[in-house]
C-alpha cells in the first residue's frame, strides 16, 4: 500500500522496538548468494549478482524453439535497478516440463508473459511459487516486491510510485517489439493484496498514452483484493500483517476437490476463534491511528483516489479474475464482491472464486491444485477473449 508523507517519529519508534531492520535489508535469500540483493537505507545503493533480461528480446519463448537462448544480463544502470531496494527477477519457463505440458494460452500468434505484483512484505522466494506455476506451463515471468520497511524515514509512496513507473515503462518498451518469428508479446498481470492492485493501477495509468500495448493486456488476475475504498482498517491490517508476518489466521481444512466453473463462487461461512497475538493487539491500533491521520492527507488521498479511480473506470477491456476468501482478515470479502458487482455493471468480463477457510494471500498454499486449475482456466479463456 503506498502513500506520501512521512512517519510520524512516535511510530518509527515502536516498529524499531519491535526490532525491524533500519540500517539494512536483505531483499532477496541470503542462502543464496547469486540471488543476495543488499540495500542501505542511509544512501541509495543496490548490489545485484542476479542477472536480469534487457529490453527488447529477455528471452524467447517456448513455443518458437526447443533451445532457446538465455536471458541477456541487464546493464547495472538500467532504470530497474536505479531506486533503492527495487526488486525485479524475470523467470525462465522451464522448457523440460513447459513442452510435456503444452502451453494453456493456446494463441499461436503471441506470447505471453505475466506480471507478478507481490503483496506487502513479499519476498521473491514467495513470488517464486507463483512464478513456477507459470514457467511449468511456457509462460515467463517478471516478480516485483516491495519490503514494508522500505516505507520508514523516506517520503511514503513517492519512491515506491517511481520504482513502478520505471517498471510500466521497461515492460512497455518490451511488448512494443515482436518477437523474432514475427509473434505479438502480451501482458497478463497477477496482483495480490492492494499493494500489488494498486502498483497495477500505476501501471495502467503510466500506459495510458500507450493503446498499442494496453491492447496486449489479456488478462487479469486479482488475489486477495481489491479494497477499493481509502479505508484506515484496511491499510492498518495490511501492515500489521506484514510487519508481523502474520499469514494465516485459520487452519483450512483439506483441499477441496471442488472444480466447478470460474462463474461460480464458494461461499463458506466460518467462526474464527483464534485470538489475535500480543503484538498484534498492541501494533493494529497505532497503526489504525496512524492510517486515519495519513489518509486524509491531500496529497496521499488525491495519488490514491486517481488510481483507485484507473482500477474502477478505465480497466482494459479483457477478461478479470478475482481469486479471495471469507477468512480474509485484511481485506474483507464484502469490498472484493462490490468492487466484482461494479465492474459488472460496467459490462467488464468478470470471473471469481471465494476459497472459502483460505487467509489473506495464502489460497495458493492453502488450496494449491485447485488455485491451479482456475488459473489454467482463466489462461484459457484470455487466449481466445476479444479485446478491443
Amino acid at each position: 500500500m503506498e502513500a506520501s508523507a512521512r512517519l510520524l517519529t512516535s511510530t518509527a519508534v515502536c516498529f524499531h522496538r519491535r526490532n525491524l531492520p533500519l540500517s539494512s535489508l536483505p531483499l532477496l535469500n541470503a542462502n543464496n548468494p547469486r540471488r543476495l540483493v543488499s540495500l542501505s537505507l542511509g544512501k541509495c545503493s543496490l548490489r545485484s549478482t542476479t542477472p536480469f533480461p534487457s529490453s527488447p528480446n529477455p528471452f524467447s519463448s517456448p513455443l518458437s524453439r526447443i533451445s532457446p537462448s538465455p536471458p541477456e544480463a541487464i546493464s547495472p544502470n538500467s532504470s530497474l535497478n536505479s531506486f533503492e531496494g527495487s526488486s525485479i527477477q524475470w523467470d525462465h519457463p522451464n522448457f523440460s516440463l513447459s513442452n510435456t505440458k503444452g502451453s494453456v494460452f493456446s494463441r499461436n500468434d503471441s506470447v505471453l508473459t505475466v506480471v507478478l505484483l507481490g503483496w506487502l512484505g513479499a519476498k521473491q522466494k514467495h513470488l517464486k511459487r507463483y512464478a513456477d506455476m507459470y514457467n511449468l506451463r511456457g509462460i515467463q515471468s517478471v516478480r516485483f516486491v516491495v519490503p514494508p520497511t522500505e516505507f520508514l524515514g523516506f517520503d511514503l509512496g513517492s519512491i515506491i510510485e517511481e520504482k513502478v513507473k520505471n517498471l510500466a515503462h521497461e515492460i512497455g518498451d518490451w511488448c512494443s517489439v515482436n518477437e523474432t518469428d514475427g509473434r505479438e508479446r502480451h501482458l497478463l498481470f497477477h496482483t495480490f493484496s492492494n499493494t500489488g492492485w494498486l502498483a497495477y493501477g500505476v501501471i495502467l495509468d503510466n500506459l495510458k498514452s500507450r493503446e498499442d500495448i494496453i491492447r496486449k493486456i489479456r488478462g487479469c488476475i486479482v488475489d486477495s483484493g481489491p479494497c477499493a475504498e481509502i479505508s484506515p482498517e484496511v491499510w492498518a491490517a495490511g501492515f500489521c500483517a506484514a510487519f508481523l508476518k502474520k499469514r494465516t489466521v485459520l487452519q483450512p481444512p483439506a483441499e477441496s476437490p471442488d472444480s466447478s466453473n470460474l462463474k461460480g463462487s464458494i461461499v463458506r461461512n466460518y467462526q474464527s476463534d483464534t485470538k489475535p497475538s500480543i503484538g498484534e493487539m498492541v501494533l493494529l491500533p497505532l497503526l489504525t491511528k496512524f492510517f486515519e491521520v495519513l489518509l486524509r492527507c491531500p496529497d496521499v488521498n488525491r495519488r490514491l483516489s486517481k488510481y483507485i479511480s484507473v482500477l474502477s473506470e478505465n480497466q482494459p477491456h479483457c477478461p478479470q479474475l478475482y481469486l479471495y476468501s471469507s477468512a480474509d482478515k485484511v481485506i474483507p470479502p464484502r469490498y472484493v464482491e462490490e468492487f466484482i458487482a461494479h465492474q459488472k455493471a460496467l459490462g467488464r468480463t468478470v470471473y471469481a472464486h471465494n476459497f472459502g477457510l483460505s487467509p489473506h494471500v495464502d489460497h495458493f498454499r492453502s488450496y494449491p491444485h485447485l488455485y491451479t486449475a482456475k488459473v489454467e482456466e482463466f489462461l484459457k479463456l484470455c487466449s481466445t477473449a476479444m479485446v478491443s
